[in-house]
C-alpha cells in the first residue's frame, strides 16, 4: 500500500469553515488540499436575498489572517461576504480543487480514502466542512405536493421584493424566519402571516444604539441559568410583551436552545414593529395543505399565494460517512467543532455548531483545534516500515518496496 504522509489533510468544502481550516493548517506547515463541489466559492451566499446582512457583528466576522471589512458598518452585507470569501480563497488558490465532489469516506490502515467524482484521494486526515445548513428541510406535510401556491424554503427565498402585493405565510419564526420577516417588513406584501408552534427567543439588533451582538463574548462566559432569564428580560424591556400579539416564548430559554440544540435567536430588525402595527399576524402551526388552502392546527384555513418554510436544515452527511459512527441520531457530528473523535482518529469536523460569537469565530476556534490535533498526532505517530525505510537492512523506502 502506498505510504500516506501523516501530515497530509483533505478538507471537504471551501466554505468559510473549510477555508479557515485550510489557511490555518497550511500556515502550520501541513500538506492541505481543499475539495469543493462547486466551481467557485460562496455559492450559497450568492443565492441569498440581495438585502441580507449578517447578524454577526463585524468584530466576529473575520477569518484567520484576514479581518472583516469595515465599509458596511457593524453588520456585513451579502455581497461583502462574497467578496471577502473570494479574496480569502485567492490566497489558497493552489490548494483548492473546484468541481470535485466527495462521495464517500473510507477508513484505511494508514489513514482515509476519499472517493470523489475525479477519482480516489488518500490522506492521513480528513476535515469535513460541508456545513450544518447544507440541505434545506421542508416537512412532508399532508397535501404538500398538491399545493396550488408557491412553496419555497427560506434559504432559497431570493429577493423578497418579488412578494410585493402577494399573501405570504412564513412557517417558523426562528433565526431564518425572523430574517425573512425583517425584510418583508420593509416591502409591500398584501398580507404576512407567520405560523408558529413554539415561539422563538427574540432579541433586538441594538440596545441603546449598541449592537447587542458586540457583547457576544460576554454571553459566552455566562451559564445558561443566568443567560436565559437575562435574555427574557432583554426581550421584555426592549420589545415588550410579544405574547399580546400571539408570539409566545418557547418554554426553554434562548441560551439553552443555542447551547443544547444549536437553535439561534430570532433577531428583530423591524419585524416586531410590523407585528405590533398589525402588518404581520401570528397564526397557529401549519398541519396540512388542501389545494389552494393551508390548514392550521386550530382547524382554520388560510389561502396564501406563497408559503416560505423557515423550517431548518440538515447536514446531509449520512451517505458520505454513515458507517463510521461519527454522527448522532439527528445526523449531526458527535465532534462538531474540531474536537478529536476517539473512534475516528484523523477525521475532523468544522462548521457544525453555532456559538454566541457566530460561525466565523467558530471556524477559527475549530481550525486551531484541528491543527493542534493533527500536529500532535503526526509527532506521536510511529513511523511504519514503508515510511521510515527498512531498519533491518538500512534500505531506503524505494529500495524496500522493490
Amino acid at each position: 500500500m502506498k505510504p500516506v504522509d501523516p501530515r497530509s489533510v483533505l478538507v471537504i468544502g471551501a466554505g468559510l469553515s473549510g477555508l479557515a481550516a485550510a489557511r490555518t493548517l497550511a500556515d502550520r506547515g501541513l500538506a492541505v488540499t481543499v475539495l469543493e463541489t462547486r466551481d467557485r466559492v460562496a455559492e450559497p451566499w450568492r443565492s441569498r436575498h440581495t438585502a441580507l446582512r449578517l447578524n454577526i457583528h463585524r468584530a466576529f466576522a473575520g477569518l484567520p489572517g484576514q479581518a472583516a471589512p469595515h465599509g458596511d458598518g457593524a453588520f456585513l452585507q451579502r455581497d461583502t461576504v462574497v467578496a471577502q470569501l473570494e479574496h480569502y480563497a485567492s490566497g489558497l488558490s493552489d490548494r483548492v480543487e473546484y468541481g470535485t465532489k466527495a462521495t464517500r469516506i473510507t477508513r484505511m490502515a494508514t489513514g482515509w480514502r476519499v472517493t470523489t467524482t475525479k477519482g480516489d484521494r488518500d490522506a492521513a486526515n480528513v476535515v469535513i466542512a460541508t456545513g450544518r445548513d447544507r440541505v434545506p428541510q421542508i416537512p412532508d406535510w399532508p397535501g404538500r405536493d398538491g399545493f396550488e401556491g408557491a412553496l419555497v424554503h427560506a434559504g432559497n427565498v431570493g429577493d423578497v421584493a418579488r412578494f410585493d402585493g402577494k399573501r405570504v405565510l412564513i412557517v417558523g419564526a426562528g433565526n431564518s424566519g425572523s430574517d425573512v420577516l425583517n425584510h418583508l417588513a420593509r416591502h409591500k406584501p398584501a398580507e404576512v402571516l407567520v405560523s408558529v408552534r413554539h415561539g422563538p427567543a427574540v432579541v433586538p439588533t441594538r440596545v441603546f444604539g449598541l449592537p447587542l451582538h458586540r457583547l457576544a463574548r460576554l454571553f459566552a462566559l455566562l451559564p445558561a441559568p443566568i443567560l436565559d432569564p437575562a435574555f427574557r428580560l432583554t426581550q421584555w424591556l426592549f420589545l415588550g410583551n410579544l405574547g399580546r400579539y400571539g408570539l409566545t416564548s418557547h418554554p426553554d430559554g434562548g441560551g439553552t436552545r443555542l447551547l443544547r440544540d444549536g437553535i439561534a435567536f430570532a433577531i428583530d430588525d423591524g419585524f416586531v414593529a410590523a407585528l405590533k402595527r398589525g402588518r404581520i399576524r401570528v397564526v397557529p402551526e401549519l398541519t396540512a395543505f388542501d389545494g389552494k388552502d393551508v390548514v392550521l392546527a386550530n382547524g382554520q384555513c388560510v389561502r396564501p399565494d406563497v408559503v416560505i418554510a423557515a423550517t431548518g436544515y440538515r447536514p446531509g452527511l449520512e451517505a458520505l460517512i454513515a458507517p463510521l459512527g461519527a454522527l448522532d441520531a439527528t445526523g449531526q457530528p458527535r465532534a462538531p467543532m474540531g474536537e478529536p473523535d476517539p473512534d475516528n482518529p484523523g477525521l475532523w469536523f468544522t462548521g457544525f455548531r453555532p456559538i454566541f460569537t457566530g460561525y466565523f469565530d467558530a471556524a477559527r476556534i475549530a481550525a486551531d483545534r484541528i491543527a493542534a490535533g493533527i500536529l500532535a498526532g503526526a509527532e506521536n505517530r510511529p513511523a511504519s516500515p514503508v515510511e521510515a525505510g527498512n531498519h533491518v537492512t538500512g534500505k531506503a523506502p524505494e529500495e524496500a518496496l522493490a
